[in-house]
């Protein structure tokens, strides 16, 4: 696009209309993760003069009560969600990898979803307590039903927040990747299984037939998920509150706006709708000076550079042994390492790696002396290192960073190890790999991130366009497919194919019916003519 098309562009998106005044927001988060990104999208709520109210739990880890971009609500809760304590999830990873080391086997599989539904239906119940009791505080639901927001911002990973924008009859936007029945997609558009990956399959979108067969039983052990440890809790409070016919599947369904936390430089092509807007990305942003003892630190690398590593949010500590593996490797390369490690000071650790309790991972990212991202590959991070064109190497812990960097290994810009089987010669040699210029990593991450980058309006302003554009109209549902309304026998046209196969029969019966008694007449002549 030639700078003159882009200075119309900005133009008219500036000249498009705005609600005058601000409007009235009510933002329903998930703690986490998932906070950092839906506090990006409030921010830039705020800066636009919305007026943005954010209800969180008295046990929030990172929703904060204070901020000068919002105005808080807390809601008391008697027991937090095991996502909300490090602790906790520090024991589910140690869990996780205990079952992997047994990978391949049946009994491993059942461990891994017995270990993967015990925590997640212990979440939705909490959140769906969380519900109940603000349904039951009258001043609570009369003070938002009387503020009349314009809209209800969530995240319906855990659906708490779709009850609750049913309740109070809001038009709803969701910040979302994941729901409460698996991907997103899933929920809202077609999914062809032939080509399309299910979460844990890690396939590709270029499946052999076995591998679609696996698929199939991927998703239906989602299905089966979905109905029997995920929806329960939540079609008590429906069936309690909302009457019979009501599920959250469906409220979440018909909500206006889905804004999609991915992109097709990273996801892999396949069906949409209409009111799916892409925001992947939408958290990248140019990097900042760094801190004087760091910005010293990554210049005493030379030619060879810095390498970074952060397992996210959640898990900092990957426990002794592994650590030493990590440091032992570190150890062995020329480059400078900065590091993000919540345990004990490796023994093994060089003189070339700095260990840090906290890291300002965009602004590392984007220093031009930083040649590789070390990452559990959540998305977070991945879209950073693809904003910056950073090679990323994955050491995939739990959930969804799996299949995250399957898709960015098959664009050829990253490579994974397995943590089970890790050891200082294979780590060693990915990450030479991955430093190596003639095995294209790093070209292959400079086209992804010029893909990335080459679009007529950045994410994060698509999101707030999109968002202001459901306020404008009182919603979207001129976008919403119905589909959602129609039963799973009309949604796959079954009872269509059974009134046509019945059809087909019952002409086919008369036809044979017909052609009996035709012959059995021309028998009877032939005989009366013998006769």
């Amino acid at each position: 696009m030639g700078l003159p098309a882009f200075l119309l562009l900005t133009l008219s998106l500036c000249s498009l209309p705005s609600l005058s005044d601000g409007g009235k927001i009510l933002v329903y988060p998930i703690d986490g993760s998932h906070w950092l990104n839906m506090r990006i999208l409030v921010e830039a709520l705020h800066a636009r003069g919305h007026d943005i109210t954010v209800l969180r739990s008295s046990t929030s880890w990172y929703v904060s009560e204070q901020s000068p971009h919002y105005t808080s609500i807390t809601i008391q809760q008697q027991r937090p969600q095991n996502i909300e304590s490090q602790g906790f999830m520090n024991f589910f990873l140690r869990r996780s990898i205990e079952i992997r080391k047994n990978r391949g086997s049946l009994w491993a599989l059942v461990d891994f979803y017995k270990n993967l539904f015990n925590l997640i239906r212990e979440n939705h119940k909490v959140v769906a307590e969380f519900v109940v009791t603000t349904f039951e505080n009258k001043t609570l639901i009369k003070k938002l039903s009387d503020k009349e927001y314009d809209l209800f911002l969530t995240d319906p990973a855990f659906p708490g927040g779709v009850l609750l924008a049913h309740y109070l009859k809001l038009p709803t936007v969701f910040n979302v990747r994941w729901v409460f029945s698996g991907e997103a997609h899933f929920a809202i558009a077609p999914s062809p299984l032939s080509y399309v990956p299910q979460l844990f399959s890690q396939y590709t979108d270029k499946m052999d037939f076995t591998q679609r067969l696996a698929n199939v039983f991927y998703h239906w052990i989602l299905v089966y998920m979905f109905h029997f440890v995920s929806n329960p809790p939540y079609q008590a409070v429906c069936d309690r509150y909302f009457g019979p016919g009501v599920d959250a599947m469906s409220l979440m369904q018909a909500g206006d706006i889905w804004l999609m936390r991915v992109d097709f430089t990273f996801e892999f092509p396949r069906p949409t709708m209409p009111n799916v807007v892409y925001i992947g990305g939408f958290q990248g942003k140019p990097s900042k000076p760094l801190p004087a003892e760091l910005e010293e630190f990554v210049q005493s690398s030379g030619e060879h550079g810095v390498i970074i590593m952060t397992l996210g949010t959640l898990l900092g500590d990957l426990g002794p042994e592994m650590s030493e593996i990590v440091a032992s490797a570190f150890a062995a390369l020329p480059q400078k390492v900065i590091w993000r490690h919540l345990g004990e000071k490796p023994a093994s650790l060089g003189n070339n790696t700095k260990l840090v309790k906290w890291m300002p991972q965009n602004d590392l990212l984007g220093h031009p002396k930083t040649k590789v991202f070390v990452t559990h590959g959540g998305t977070n991070g991945i879209y950073e290192a693809i904003y910056h064109a950073v090679p990323t190497l994955g050491i995939p812990l739990i959930f969804d960073q799996f299949d995250n960097m399957i898709r960015l290994k098959a664009r050829g810009a990253a490579d994974y190890v397995e943590i089970t089987t890790l050891d200082t010669e294979t780590l060693v040699t990915a990450l030479k790999n991955l430093l190596d210029p003639e095995k294209l990593y790093k070209s292959n991450m400079l086209k992804l991130s010029q893909l990335h980058h080459d679009k007529p309006i950045e994410p994060l302003d698509s999101a707030v366009f999109w968002m202001e554009y459901v306020m404008r109209h009182k919603g979207a549902p001129h976008l919403r497919t119905e589909s959602y309304r129609l039963p799973w026998y009309a949604y796959h046209s079954l009872d269509v194919t059974a009134t046509i196969l019945a059809m087909f029969l019952i002409t086919l019966t008369m036809f044979y019916m017909l052609c009996k008694c035709l012959v059995r007449s021309l028998m009877r002549v032939k005989k009366s003519k013998t006769d």
